[in-house]
Formats: C-alpha cells, structure tokens, sequence
C-alpha cells in the first residue's frame, strides 16, 4: 500500500473515531447531569429533614417550656390557694378576736352601767307620783319592804322607822308611813299605828292609800275598844272618800260596830 492510501486509511479511521465520540458525547453529558439533580435533591431532603428536626426541636424545647410555665404556675396558684386559706384563717381568727374584744367590752361597759347605777338618783313612781331616789336610799326601803313580806312586822318597824329618820324628805315617805302603821299593827302597837296613819292622811290625802289609811285607823281604834272613835274615823271616811273601796268596807264594819 503506498502511502496515499496508508493515508487515506488513517483519515477515514480519525473520522469514524471523531463520530464515535461525537455520538457518545451527549449520552455522557446526560448522564453527569442526572447525578447532580440526585445529588441536590438528597441534598434538599436532607436539608428538609435537618430543618424539620430542628423545628422539632425547637417546637419540644417550646412544649417543655410550656411544661415548665405550666408548672411554675399551678405552684403559684397552690401557693395563692394556701395563702388565701392562712388568710381566711387569719380572718376568721381576726372575727373571733374582735368578737371576744367586743364582749369583753361590753361586759365592761355594762359593769361600769351598774356601778353607775348605784350612785346615781333614779326615777320612782310610787302612789300616784314620780320622783327620784338616790341608790341607797331605794336599797334600804326595799329592804324594808321585802321584811314585810315575810311578815316580820317587828323588823318591819324597825327598817322603816330607821328609814324615815336617814331620808326625811324622801318621796318613798308617804308609802312609809302607810307599811309602818301596817307593822305596827301587826305587832299590835295601836296607838303608834293610830299616829303613823294619821300622819299619812294629814300629809297626803289626795294619796291612794289614804282612804285604806283612815279604815285601818278605825281598825285600832275599834282593838283599844274605843268604839265611838272608830264609828266618826269611818263617817269621815265615808264623807270624805264616799266612792273608794275603804269606803264601802268601812260601811259594812259599822255595823260591827258597837
């Protein structure tokens, strides 16, 4: 083979081998270009999957906060609960003590009342009438009187006319002299029962007890057997008081009267 067609040969194989990779080519390309889009969509899903674990994370990390606040707050409303419970404790305790403080000072007050009672004058009414009396003064009349009824006359006497002499002046006076002339004649001392009765009729005739005054004078008079006398003390009733019951009792002994 000379050399022209040695070289013909030569071109004719460069040419099929310049096809051969130019038919090639592209399939190669293709295939690098496959890998790359593979590669970046692991790449993506990886980063996908990096940054939903990190969300969770961050969305965990949020939720055990939220534990953690949670918590925090339901000690708190514990520790309010407690407190408000001491407090209702304390209040109640406060109420107790203020109550007891306000009995206590009511006991108080109410002791300083009665020992002002004693020394202060205080309004009577008593046959018909009003007036005051100081503490003692009422003390030692109602001693008297509870004397009389338990029928100790002689005592009776004695705690009236006691009486009469300390409060002269007093309003109890005219009721005095009406349950010491009563005394008197339960011990039958007539002449000082006469006495004491007339004193309450000359003193106080517009006085209620008066008219039952003048029927019991009549009433001793007629024990010392002075019938004469108790016959006019009994007219002068009758004149004097014609409507009262005395009166109309006094009627009736008349006619006992001899």
């Amino acid at each position: 083979m000379n050399g022209i067609a040695m070289r013909e040969v030569a071109r004719a194989a460069f040419g099929g081998l310049c096809l051969s990779a130019a038919l090639f080519a592209p399939a190669a390309h293709a295939g690098l270009f496959d890998d790359d889009e593979a590669r970046r969509a692991i790449l993506d899903i990886r980063q996908n999957i990096e940054r939903q674990r990190g969300e969770q994370r961050q969305m965990s990390e949020q939720v055990e906060q939220l534990k953690r606040s949670l918590l925090d707050l339901n000690n708190q409303l514990e520790q309010v609960r407690a407190d408000n419970a001491k407090l209702r404790g304390q209040n109640e305790q406060l109420a107790r003590d203020v109550s007891e403080v306000q009995r206590k000072q009511k006991d108080i007050q109410s002791g300083v009342d009665d020992r002002l009672r004693k020394f202060e004058p205080q309004k009577i009414a008593e046959g018909g009438k009003e007036f005051s009396v100081e503490p003692d003064e009422k003390r030692q009349y109602d001693e008297a009187m509870e004397l009389l009824r338990k029928s100790d006359f002689a005592g009776t006497v004695n705690a009236l006319t006691a009486f009469r002499k300390r409060y002269p002046g007093s309003g109890y006076n005219e009721s005095a002299l009406f349950w010491l002339g009563n005394a008197q004649y339960g011990v039958r001392q007539y002449r000082e029962a006469i006495a004491s009765f007339r004193s309450l009729v000359s003193a106080a005739p517009d006085n209620p007890k008066t008219p039952e005054a003048m029927l019991a004078i009549a009433n001793c008079q007629a024990e010392l057997k002075d019938a004469r006398g108790a016959r006019k003390t009994i007219d002068d009733l009758i004149r004097t008081y014609p409507k009262s019951e005395a009166a109309q009792a006094g009627r009736e002994r008349l006619g006992s009267l001899k």
